[in-house]
């Protein structure tokens, strides 16, 4: 093995409790020279390494939080981030920030990483790959291991751990309604996050408020993209077949954007002839042209309410579990 054994699996090698390994290796009177022996014995075959942070297993708080995020370059993300750090510091507490790059195994490396001590808890947005594949074990492990997760935005229901979210399905349904009250008579909804639950509430929020219209007549009409390379393809066919198109919704403001450059190479009058909405309140819906209109989800306080969540877990580890559910809005701007 290399350095980054941890002393989860020195325990589970020596089938012996974590605390038991953590206070072997510092020599302690309450455990026996023969176990201090194997304990010590097997930590230098291992070259196990113990984190200088890490300032006791249970006694003492690191005062640090490890946050996993999908991509930092996802303006959401790196906005949650920020309200991560202010309400982090303002309660005395640093972070430690790894990328999953929206991979399971590099989700599960740093989970991994940080599980020896250097963390108190963790806070965390589910990778695309551990969403799709189901993966979810490497939660349970850490938790069993007393280490509080906070889930924020793509979040798994199979784990039981506090979450912090919006409403997704409300989010997309009031857009729709209100692309309907416009009078709008044919609605798209582009997804960008089929494989992600959050995608698919979005999907059901859309579909609902246009079934729920007695007015509206069309069917749902949703394009998925999955991948950086179909959206202008994507695009560019859905204003092709469907002539009378007269509203797009969209998951994400890449979608939106892209939307609203090809209707402006069509001819559309904006929003004269089409009206469309982006999710998230970024710079790129701020400096389009015309302005986006975009939910917004009110990523700062998703971030602020996440730090908050874990220090009362920490505080409080019996108390029951919660889902905080932040409120989004509908920013209205000239694109409607």
């Amino acid at each position: 093995m290399n350095n980054k054994t941890t002393l989860k699996q020195l325990a589970n090698e020596l089938n012996l409790s974590i605390s038991t390994v953590s206070k072997a290796l510092k020599n302690s009177y309450e455990i026996n020279e023969k176990t201090i022996a194997r304990v010590q014995a097997l930590a230098k075959k291992r070259n196990y390494r113990p984190n200088r942070m890490a300032l006791s297993l249970k006694n003492s708080q690191t005062k640090t939080i490890g946050v996993i995020i999908p991509n930092i370059l996802n303006y959401f993300f790196s906005k949650v981030l920020l309200g991560i750090e202010d309400e982090a510091n303002k309660n005395g507490y640093q972070i430690i920030i790894c990328l999953s790059n929206n991979k399971y195994k590099k989700e599960l490396q740093s989970l991994e990483l940080l599980s020896d001590g250097s963390v108190d808890g963790f806070i965390l947005s589910i990778a695309k790959e551990t969403q799709s594949k189901k993966h979810s074990n490497h939660f349970k492990n850490i938790i069993q291991q007393g280490y509080p997760i906070v889930m924020f935005d793509r979040v798994t229901y199979k784990i039981d751990c506090d979450k912090v979210i919006i409403d997704d399905f409300e989010a997309t349904f009031n857009a729709a309604n209100y692309l309907i009250k416009q009078g709008r008579k044919k609605i798209a909804l582009i997804s960008s996050l089929t494989d992600l639950n959050i995608g698919k509430q979005r999907a059901n929020g859309y579909k609902k408020a246009l079934e729920n219209n007695v007015n509206y007549k069309n069917k749902t009409l949703i394009v998925n993209i999955h991948n950086k390379a179909e959206y202008e393809t994507a695009i560019s066919s859905l204003f092709t077949k469907h002539k009378n198109l007269d509203g797009i919704l969209t998951t994400d403001n890449v979608s939106a954007v892209t939307a609203l450059k090809i209707a402006h190479q069509k001819g559309y009058n904006i929003p004269k002839d089409i009206s469309i909405i982006g999710f998230a309140d970024d710079k790129i819906s701020r400096l389009s042209y015309p302005c986006l209109t975009t939910i917004d989800q009110n990523a700062l306080e998703i971030g602020k309410q996440s730090v908050n969540t874990l220090i009362e877990r920490l505080n409080n580890k019996s108390s029951a579990f919660k889902t905080k559910v932040i409120e989004t809005s509908l920013i209205i701007r000239e694109t409607t």
